[in-house]
């Protein structure tokens, strides 16, 4: 259950619809997804992250899905369950397939795992890696 009321378009202040607006263009999409709605209940945030999310995730250096499959990463260690859901989601949207998200999925249970252990080991960094 969400902590705050979630936004629906018809109910936005005009500062609001603005970035629903522009977040719907961006996306092709006839609404927009929960989290931008929830974020609604404070307009300086949602505008915010809305400019930040598209000034971060779109192709540079690294390509969108490459973008994409390091957001799962990081929702999945946190333990977003929205976040994994729709990224997977963008990421298959942008050709990812079954395989490359099972190995995906396998990489990120290994780092897990071996932070982990170095973590709990207290292992010290090779002076080779700090160079």
């Amino acid at each position: 259950m969400a902590t705050v009321s979630l936004i629906q378009y018809d109910e936005a202040s005009a500062e609001v619809r603005a970035v629903f607006d522009d977040i719907k263009r961006v996306r092709k999409v006839d609404d927009v997804n929960n989290f931008w709605k929830a974020l609604a209940n404070h307009p300086a945030t949602l505008k915010r992250t809305w400019e930040s999310a598209c000034e971060v995730m779109q192709p540079g250096a690294l390509d969108a899905l490459t973008k994409e499959l390091i957001y799962i990463a990081v929702s999945v260690t946190n333990g977003c369950d929205y976040c994994t859901h729709s990224h997977t989601a963008a990421a298959v949207a942008k050709g990812m397939t079954p395989s490359q998200h099972g190995e995906l999925l396998a990489v990120i249970g290994m780092a897990n795992e071996t932070n982990a252990l170095v973590n709990g080991l207290k292992v010290p960094v090779d002076e080779q890696f700090l160079k």
